[in-house]
């Protein structure tokens, strides 16, 4: 029996990919998971006989999400190195402005879409935390938010960023620029050497023991945040002893095979009746997600006009649009990619680390005074 639920949870997987493989040609970078998700999210509500699962299991096994969050903590852990500390230590003041209001920014847009529609506060809040389409559906589902509507507007933000980024931007330079395809030009195909290997195994153990430690400490999806933070500490320790980064042998397939895994693990999960009521909700959803964009514009111009750091390069840092996206533009426009780069990762890292309990800490808060109110009556 286990066996046979292991071969369809494979079949439905691979099947599933087949989205991300033809949304990936458009190049975006996370089109992977996102048209893999689409898939499956569809293959989902079919319920087909051949594709279907033992009627307790919702949705494929849940180490299939994990082993795609696993990879995804590593990947992110490695971005942790010395030149970014360095960028930190120089720019430290203007860093932590940026990632407190793009935070600050985030948060009031949950609200106002949990006020304004039939959102509960707590999948609002995910829906708008700038963690990026890889990160904060995974969280959300285990924090007990409705995955589908955290999906559904975090690909929508990514969506709109890709979109106005190039608009934007482009009043600042000469040439026009695509993202989506300078993250393909940008996509390098690491060599291979015996060091390099070692290196990867010793992350992959770290990153199995950062799941343990998240665990103990009740993080918000552990083989993630856990992952993500012990191989970052482990990678930066590391790096400073010896004077220089330690690459690891990361080749950008696995980081496909994280995609594949995440977004076929969460869209098995969508259910018809978590999309019942949604037309409000989407339009809110754009408006908010519109207003938070542009409110990040003003403040990028604001703090390059108060730092000299260039417009673009202060967008490029403040647009809640992803890693992959947002430095590769850098790269093509001559921004500074570096700084990009880590304000990127250091928002990323504060967001998976320290939003998911604040907003478990609001949602919790709303439960008991609404009981409260409710025995008062």
């Amino acid at each position: 029996m286990k066996d046979t639920v292991f071969f369809k949870n494979i079949y439905f997987i691979i099947l599933s990919s087949i989205g991300g493989l033809i949304l990936s040609l458009t190049g975006l970078s996370i089109g992977w998971m996102l048209g893999t998700l689409l898939l499956a999210a569809l293959l989902s509500f079919q319920r087909s006989t051949f594709l279907k699962l033992p009627e307790k299991q919702q949705g494929v096994s849940k180490h299939w999400l994990q082993a795609g969050q696993c990879i995804l903590g590593i990947e992110l852990g490695q971005k942790m190195n010395l030149s970014i500390f360095h960028i930190f230590k120089e720019d430290w003041m203007t860093i932590l402005i940026m990632l407190l209001l793009s935070i600050v920014f985030s948060i009031l847009s949950g609200f106002i879409l949990w006020k304004f529609s039939q959102m509960d506060m707590l999948t609002s809040l995910f829906g708008t935390a700038p963690g990026g389409l890889s990160a904060m559906p995974s969280i959300a589902e285990e924090v007990g938010a409705n995955t589908a509507i955290v999906s559904i507007v975090q690909t929508m933000r990514v969506f709109l960023i890709v979109l106005m980024i190039p608009v934007i931007v482009s009043s600042w330079t000469l040439d026009p620029v695509n993202p989506t395809a300078a993250y393909l030009s940008s996509v390098q195909i690491p060599m291979f050497h015996i060091g390099q290997l070692l290196w990867t195994i010793i992350l992959i153990v770290t990153a199995c023991g950062g799941y343990y430690i998240g665990k103990t400490l009740r993080f918000p999806a552990p083989w993630l945040v856990g992952s993500m933070v012990s191989v970052a500490i482990i990678q930066s320790l590391s790096s400073s002893y010896v004077g220089h980064d330690m690459i690891a042998w990361w080749p950008h397939s696995v980081i496909i095979l994280s995609q594949i895994l995440m977004g076929s693990s969460i869209g098995s999960r969508f259910e018809k009746n978590m999309f019942i009521g949604l037309k409000n909700t989407l339009f809110v959803s754009l408006v908010s997600t519109i207003s938070l964009i542009l409110a990040m514009f003003l403040c990028a111009y604001l703090v390059s006009t108060l730092t000299g750091i260039t417009f673009i390069t202060a967008a490029l840092a403040f647009a809640p649009g992803g890693i992959a996206e947002m430095t590769t533009t850098a790269v093509v426009l001559h921004a500074d990619s570096t700084f990009v780069l880590a304000v990127q990762v250091l928002r990323l890292v504060f967001v998976c680390v320290i939003l998911p309990p604040f907003f478990r800490f609001l949602h919790h808060w709303k439960l008991r005074k609404n009981i409260r109110s409710h025995v008062s009556a």
